[in-house]
């Protein structure tokens, strides 16, 4: 008796370029684990086909000239199932970029990424990765003048007073991009040990991802005091 088959990876194109979606279109259509649900041409139109189509992921350009990708993560990631959103951007360094991983984007693209890639991209989100490393996020951070720092530190470190010391510790060293595995013989504890850590950090502070807590950890200062 054959197992039964997973279901395709669901995606939705968000993109105001109709040769930028052609060519999405055509690199991930393709594809048996992957089925793209629908297109949008401006970030208004993503709550309708969300609600339509149900995508597991949304490729989603940053810069659309009516509702942007920043405002349209932002009010589906305020949803109580979100899809993930993975942000398609021509710059490495970018504010807005920033903003969206903050709202809650599993990470970010270029748009001239090779396609393998992108792909990749779209299979790690669907399986509850990030996109990108924390130590990418801290060097995107580092980059990006960020406004409203002192206000965004204090309540950074409110929200990591409500962890445990390990619970601290474990942020701390994801903030600095290491992995489970590195985590584990910096702290001498096991690597499932870390991962329980991680989920209960998600947890507590109502976190996406390993990216929001290493820029939950920045924002309190904490990766300088303890590089």
């Amino acid at each position: 008796m054959n197992a039964p088959q997973t279901p395709p990876i669901r995606v939705l194109l968000v993109d105001d370029d109709p040769l930028v979606r052609a060519g999405l279109s055509f690199m991930l259509g393709g594809l048996p684990d992957l089925e793209i649900v629908g297109e949008a041409a401006d970030g208004s139109e993503v709550a309708a086909l969300v609600d339509r189509h149900s995508p597991d992921v949304v490729l989603m350009d940053i810069r659309m000239p009516s509702v942007d990708g920043l405002a349209a993560t932002e009010a589906l990631r305020r949803r109580e199932d979100p899809p993930e959103v993975i942000v398609l951007t021509t710059f490495h360094a970018d504010e807005q970029v920033l903003r969206a991983l903050r709202a809650g984007a599993a990470g970010f693209v270029l748009k001239d990424t090779p396609p393998a890639e992108i792909v990749e991209a779209v299979r790690r989100v669907a399986s509850g990765a990030p996109v990108l490393s924390p130590t990418v996020t801290r060097q995107l951070i580092e980059r990006v003048t960020d406004r409203g720092q002192p206000d965004r530190c204090a309540l950074a470190r409110e929200r990591l007073a409500r962890l445990n010391d390990r619970e601290r510790q474990v942020a701390i060293a994801v903030g600095h991009g290491r992995s489970n595995a590195e985590i584990a013989a910096a702290l001498f504890m096991s690597v499932a040990t870390v991962k329980a850590h991680v989920s209960r950090i998600l947890t507590k502070l109502d976190l996406n991802n390993r990216v929001q807590i290493a820029l939950l950890a920045h924002d309190a200062g904490r990766l300088d005091a303890e590089s």
